[in-house]
């Protein structure tokens, strides 16, 4: 592509590049470099649970639904709907869209797809569920998951009518759900390929399918990702930017010399580089839906205790950690649904009516503490605290509640250290673990995307807290067609289970950036997918 004639030019322009890198831009148009210290763990939309992977995932695939610039919930796929009078079936109609292949969207391509999660007993299965969109039957096939046949699949209420129309039957009506449907785990695919790749499907690039604003390239786990733009996409010519080069596993410190240098465009830091980049117009500090909390293991006596449970609470000072140790933008948690999630009928903000459920107080924690000891007949309690060093801030999260619950006389702490990975799918998916440092993401604007996560049948309960009151709570909500009442079943269940604290809620996350001031367009979610790349310009 490069002619002798241009290479003057080129010249002059790799000069004036390397000179505003300090700066923060550069004058390459054509590829969107984005630095981030997690992994793509994997490209199957009906297995992979993680906010990377979905990223990812996104990128190359649209759903029924999508998002717009501002992050609202638009037409995908789908280029309108129906929804019945009693609000129970919802008739997608789509749109003339390709896969990248050049195959035809099909509706039966989300039949498929929603047969083969429960089919994988995916992490996400459970949002087909009464416990997220509330498809018919679905509770009941989740249940018997990878032991399904197709013929109890077929009773699932999603059928394609015919190759441009998708009919989904719901059990109860759900305010949200069309805005579930820009979420990954919703996300057709295409059956003739899967099936042809086999165990192969979703593992490299040539095994990868999509229909959505760009195609993966190349693969490098916990290296690298490159993307380029489709051009068999519906909507390709709102897709500006012909590349996107995903750096991934980057350690924050690295990623901003990157940035510095002009190799990257958008890097997220961690704690310790804020106070070097605060102030300058290339910093962000992002507000994130995401809560940080600590999962106690029921199946461990000493986190089985609910005294020593509050005690551990009672000893973060939760100011302290966001103001001057993540200093991200994190506001401290008052109880396990986040601010601005989500509102009452009347309009009223969750968080403000439910109220502060934590607190710091060091004699209440110590008071707590000493009742923990005696019921459990020791002078001294040992916990171990599980974390991921590969999920900053989280190793600076981890330290921090380490020093808080050492200053309480007879509590010791055993750090265990791992990788995220490791720590999700291996030892809380095993319960082999006490105390663990992890966080949850809002999949959509409603307390049951925090509430349900302790509920007893949800498969991402890792601590295995069981209370009836709560699960009948949750099980009233899901039924009512009073939305006050249901609202108020769902403060209520908040309460009984912060009453409890199986987990225990420590910040609302926030993400602090270095954004390169010719980027716009980057769409941040602080519900469903974290980031959205189609809109990206570089100018």
């Amino acid at each position: 592509m490069k002619t002798g004639e241009t290479v003057k030019v080129l010249l002059a322009l790799t000069t004036a590049a390397s000179m505003l890198a300090g700066c923060g831009s550069k004058t390459d148009t054509d590829t969107f470099r984005f630095a981030n210290d997690t992994d793509i763990v994997g490209m199957d939309s009906t297995v992979v649970d993680d906010a990377m992977s979905f990223n990812a995932i996104t990128a190359i695939t649209d759903g029924l639904t999508t998002v717009d610039v501002k992050g609202n919930t638009i037409p995908g796929i789908a280029k309108s709907w129906d929804v019945s009078n009693n609000g129970l079936t919802y008739t997608f109609h789509l749109r003339d869209a390709k896969w990248a292949n050049g195959d035809d969207v099909t509706a039966q391509d989300f039949v498929y797809s929603w047969h083969r999660i429960i089919k994988n007993a995916g992490n996400y299965a459970y949002m087909l569920g009464s416990e997220g969109a509330s498809i018919k039957n679905a509770d009941s096939l989740i249940d018997l998951g990878t032991t399904a046949t197709d013929e109890q699949l077929n009773t699932l209420g999603i059928k394609a009518t015919d190759d441009k129309t998708v009919v989904v039957d719901l059990e109860k009506n759900v305010p949200y759900f069309v805005g579930l449907m820009s979420f990954p785990c919703y996300f057709p695919q295409n059956q003739k390929f899967v099936e042809k790749c086999g165990k192969n499907y979703a593992t490299k690039p040539e095994y990868i399918l999509g229909n959505g604003a760009y195609k993966m390239t190349k693969w490098i786990k916990g290296n690298k990702a490159t993307f380029t733009k489709n051009d068999k996409y519906y909507d390709a010519k709102s897709v500006k930017t012909k590349n996107i080069e995903m750096y991934l596993v980057q350690d924050p410190k690295t990623a901003a010399q990157n940035f510095d240098n002009g190799k990257v465009d958008y890097a997220t830091i961690n704690s310790t580089l804020v106070d070097k980049y605060k102030g300058k117009d290339t910093f962000k500090a992002i507000r994130e839906g995401y809560l940080a909390y600590l999962i106690c293991n029921f199946k461990a006596d000493t986190t089985a205790n609910k005294n020593l449970r509050h005690a551990l609470s009672y000893a973060i000072n939760r100011k302290d950690l966001c103001d001057n140790i993540l200093k991200d933008g994190s506001q401290p948690a008052t109880g396990f649904v986040p601010a601005q999630l989500c509102k009452s009928p009347s309009g009223k903000d969750f968080r403000e009516e439910s109220g502060k459920y934590v607190d710091y107080d060091v004699k209440k924690a110590q008071e707590y503490l000493d009742a923990a000891k005696k019921e459990l007949g020791t002078d001294t309690i040992t916990v171990d605290l599980l974390y991921g060093t590969d999920e900053s801030p989280m190793d600076t999260f981890a330290e921090y509640l380490q020093g808080s619950f050492t200053k309480l006389k007879g509590l010791k702490v055993n750090m265990v250290a791992t990788v995220k990975k490791d720590r999700i799918y291996n030892r809380e998916a095993s319960g082999n673990f006490q105390i663990a440092c992890t966080r949850w993401a809002p999949d959509y604007a409603d307390p049951t995307t925090f509430l349900n996560v302790l509920a007893s049948s949800n498969s991402n309960n890792y601590g295995k807290w069981e209370n009836a009151q709560y699960n009948s709570l949750l099980k009233q909500a899901q039924n009512e067609t009073d939305v006050n009442k249901r609202w108020n079943e769902l403060l209520e269940a908040e309460k009984v289970m912060m009453d409890d604290m199986p987990n225990i809620p420590v910040v609302q996350t926030g993400t602090a950036a270095l954004q390169a001031k010719n980027v716009k367009g980057l769409v941040h979610n602080t519900v469903s997918t974290p980031y959205v790349f189609k809109y990206v310009t570089l100018k």
